[in-house]
């Protein structure tokens, strides 16, 4: 994933870009998990709920938890190390043939 954001330079009126890198993992699989946990969290703990303080709210999370951790399961990367590396390098290459 690239981010592009303009960053003042000494001149006040120029502007210079400068691009981050981030490394997403293979397929994002652990990012999207993160985002489907976050996900049922809301529509079955905050969504459509009437909370009439913060706590009430903690409290409805904490309630969420309790129940969802009573029968936990573990997430399992399938993905291979030298899978992952491959793709990163072919992203690499890929990145290259862009900014060149």
């Amino acid at each position: 994933m690239l981010k592009i954001r303009t960053v003042p330079t000494s001149t006040p009126r120029s502007r210079a870009q400068a691009i981050e890198r981030a490394l997403t993992p293979t397929s994002s699989s652990w990012l999207n998990r993160v985002e489907r946990w976050f996900r049922d969290l809301t529509d079955k703990a905050i969504r459509r709920g009437v909370f009439r303080s913060v706590p009430e709210r903690i409290a409805a999370i904490e309630a969420y938890l309790a129940a969802h951790n009573k029968d936990p399961k573990p997430f399992i990367w399938t993905a291979s190390a030298d899978a992952s590396l491959e793709k990163v390098r072919r992203g690499r290459v890929a990145l290259g043939r862009i900014t060149a």
